[in-house]
């Protein structure tokens, strides 16, 4: 595909729109039910550990400004939503919380600028393979992360505290964001892998979602009814018992 500058950042800004706002949805639904169950803390802290390298990879390869600004937002909003498993289903105060978000933060920022500033002198050198390590270990840490996500799905047997939405724009942020690579002059694989894995590991939770979860629904709308049918019939035993006029015998 020929290379076209305004193509490539048109579709990369459509990304880190999406990968900006995706993960509202699911810290506006933790925050309502004031509950983070069945939302695995690991898929967030991961996908937090995961942008500092994709950050530096970004960076330094100069893929795009649009691809550069996607792992910061990322950062913040998963730390948000990390912070909300601490503070709703660890039941850390809020202090604490605050002091763990920010620690967190700063620690990874600061990564991040270091290392920017230690890979790019030996990638203007000619040396590809550290910039390379950051770009693969990205991939890897959001493989992990959803692997724990499928770990919770597992145990409840449908996909529940996680936000759908926010699977379905993170999913399009992945599609955008390949797209846009397509449009760039040199066709960068290892970026092109790592959102292509978050498309493809998306797109397998909302699959889950959808044959999963209406298969939970009836079943616990069988076990209500089997509850039901229980307690009409102890109810009919108790009125059964209540009937009953006991006889007595007498002997003179």
């Amino acid at each position: 595909m020929p290379a076209n500058a305004v193509a490539e950042n048109v579709l990369g800004t459509m990304g880190t729109i999406c990968w900006t706002v995706q993960l509202i949805p699911q810290i506006w639904k933790s925050w309502r039910s004031k509950s983070t169950e069945g939302l695995s803390p690991m898929l967030v802290l991961l996908w937090a550990l995961s942008c500092p390298f994709f950050g530096v990879y970004a960076i330094v390869q100069n893929i795009n400004i649009p691809l550069i600004l996607q792992p910061q937002f990322l950062l913040f909003l998963c730390l948000v939503s990390w912070a909300q498993c601490q503070y709703y289903g660890e039941k850390r105060t809020l202090p604490v919380v605050l002091v763990m978000f920010f620690s967190l933060l700063l620690v990874l920022g600061g990564f991040e600028a270091g290392m920017v500033f230690a890979v790019k002198p030996s990638f203007n050198a000619g040396n590809g393979r550290p910039i390379q390590f950051f770009g693969i270990f990205s991939s890897v840490l959001l493989s992990l992360a959803l692997l724990h996500q499928y770990y919770e799905i597992y145990k409840h047997r449908e996909v529940v505290g996680i936000s759908i939405t926010f699977m379905l724009v993170d999913l399009l942020g992945g599609i955008f964001s390949d797209l846009s690579l397509a449009f760039k002059a040199r066709f960068d694989t290892i970026a092109a892998i790592t959102y292509s894995l978050v498309i493809f590991l998306d797109g397998i939770v909302i699959i889950l979602a959808i044959i999963l979860n209406p298969l939970a629904k009836r079943r616990r709308k069988r076990e209500v009814q089997a509850q039901q049918v229980v307690e009409a019939q102890a109810e009919v035993q108790m009125a059964d018992v209540e009937h009953v006029v006991p006889t007595t015998g007498r002997t003179i």
